[in-house]
């Protein structure tokens, strides 16, 4: 079943710019090899970590959007584990949530602003009630006038 997953990984930060990208496009032969796409590769930049890793204080980062299989993902961090450069990695699905969020989403368009789904019900409910009734008095004929005029 294919998936979709983000992998963000930190590499040294004396690491150049080509040795980022044949590191890259390496991750992406893989990727491609067992199986799955890259959808994305965001380079985030250099940036200071949060704390010491490998007695790095800086690091670069690079976020890539992988679509794939489970066996796909647990190949791409046996490589990143043995990737001299990388000192860190993770590695998130996020097709659950994408899905949750949709959810959520709709269900909050659904909702009339500042009432329940029960309230956007009734008003909806209302309505319809409200245009029926339109309709049925203007297909019936108006009344004829039967008032005696004034002499």
């Amino acid at each position: 079943m294919q998936r979709i997953y983000e992998l963000m990984f930190i590499v040294r930060p004396d690491m150049t710019e080509e040795d980022q990208d044949k590191l890259v496009a390496n991750l992406e032969g893989q990727v491609a090899t067992a199986g799955g796409t890259v959808k994305n590769v965001e380079r985030m930049g250099k940036r200071r970590l949060a704390y010491v890793v490998r007695r790095f204080q800086d690091g670069i980062y690079v976020l890539m959007t992988l679509e794939g299989d489970g066996a796909m993902v647990k190949e791409i961090e046996r490589r990143l584990r043995v990737t001299e450069p990388v000192i860190k990695f993770l590695t998130v699905r996020v097709d659950e949530e994408q899905k949750r969020l949709a959810k959520v989403k709709a269900l909050r368009d659904a909702k009339v602003r500042g009432k329940g789904t029960r309230a956007a019900a009734a008003e909806a409910a209302a309505a319809a009630a409200a245009e029926s009734a339109a309709t049925a008095a203007a297909a019936a004929p108006a009344p004829a006038d039967t008032t005696p005029a004034s002499v």
